[in-house]
């Protein structure tokens, strides 16, 4: 075999590994920054040379056939340390580069993410970031993510997870809406109320404890209802000061200065309920950043996640001051 050839077949064979973990020709030539048309060529040069077919099309997925499943399995390794070796000797430039694809929240991103990508570009010249703000979970193996932003209280045991910072949520009303409807004194009375909810999960149960109790008080679950439904925090939370009903919301989309214990002028404004009690097991109790576990993360991806734990919580190390 040429030394042509064999370049040409390991390339496609890389191709291969790739369409493996994404069951798509469309997010593979995203993945790999060339035109669909080019990856289904690919896939079938690579299939000539090999005499047998290695994946299954149909109109709705990819798949691999066993000889292409086979062929993963023996190589995805040897590229697994190819990549881990590049990136090592990468990382022993004067300064961190490469691309970070990072994907968030799109409230949390918005608020917290994008006003710290200047400074930090700034910073890191060489390194491009890609941000993705999406609210639904991605796959880390198919879209090629190198991190995920998410809070939640227990992140996979798979993953490593950073934590960048504690959060909570808030259960807030508008002054108009208290007026209209009342304010309630005991998590229940929130099911005569008109809740906004988050889509998903059991989005319609709140569970409450009371922490500032004398003596310990069980927790309290209510099932709540109400006329909006929405995957996106700024969106409730919008809906809570237009007046529409009493909402649950991560403090990262309570705007400073927006929720307090009442009084102050204007209605279009965020009010704390039940402000004694707290909200558990809805959107986490700390913000993480995550990665599947690997035996190399890049240096360009340390730097990122140091830089959001210095400016929403920590400090940097010395390994990714820029040169």
């Amino acid at each position: 075999m040429s030394t042509a050839t064999l370049a040409t077949l390991v390339a496609d064979l890389h191709l291969l590994t790739v369409l493996a973990e994404t069951r798509s020709f469309t997010q593979t030539a995203q993945r790999l920054a060339i035109s669909k048309a080019s990856v289904s060529m690919r896939i079938g040069d690579l299939e000539r040379h090999a005499g047998v077919p290695l994946v299954r099309r149909t109109t709705r997925s990819v798949s691999l056939t066993e000889a292409g499943q086979q062929l993963v399995n023996d190589t995805r390794p040897a590229f697994g340390r190819i990549d881990d070796s590049f990136t090592a000797v990468q990382d022993q430039a004067g300064s961190p580069r490469g691309v970070v694809r990072v994907t968030a929240p799109v409230a949390l991103g918005r608020q917290h993410i994008a006003p710290r990508l200047a400074d930090f570009l700034r910073r890191f010249p060489d390194i491009t970031v890609e941000l993705e703000l999406t609210d639904r979970f991605v796959n880390f193996a198919q879209e090629g993510f190198d991190l995920a932003i998410r809070h939640t209280s227990t992140p996979p045991d798979t993953f490593v997870a950073w934590v960048l910072s504690d959060t909570r949520s808030l259960l807030v009303a508008s002054p108009a809406y208290l007026k209209r409807r009342g304010t309630p004194d005991h998590p229940t009375e929130l099911a005569a109320h008109d809740c906004l909810l988050y889509l998903g999960g059991h989005a319609d149960t709140w569970t409450f404890s009371r922490p500032s109790a004398r003596k310990a008080v069980e927790p309290v679950s209510v099932t709540v209802s109400g006329p909006l439904k929405a995957n996106n925090s700024e969106v409730l939370r919008e809906a809570v000061l237009d007046g529409l009903g009493i909402g649950l919301l991560p403090d990262f989309s309570v705007s400073p200065g927006n929720a307090g214990s009442g009084g102050g002028n204007g209605s279009r404004r965020l009010v704390a309920v039940l402000p004694s009690w707290r909200a558990h097991g809805f959107f986490g109790e700390r913000i993480y950043a995550l990665r599947p576990r690997s035996h190399q993360v890049p240096r360009a991806v340390q730097c990122f996640v140091e830089h959001l734990r210095q400016t929403m919580a920590g400090g940097y190390p010395a390994a990714c001051v820029a040169q």
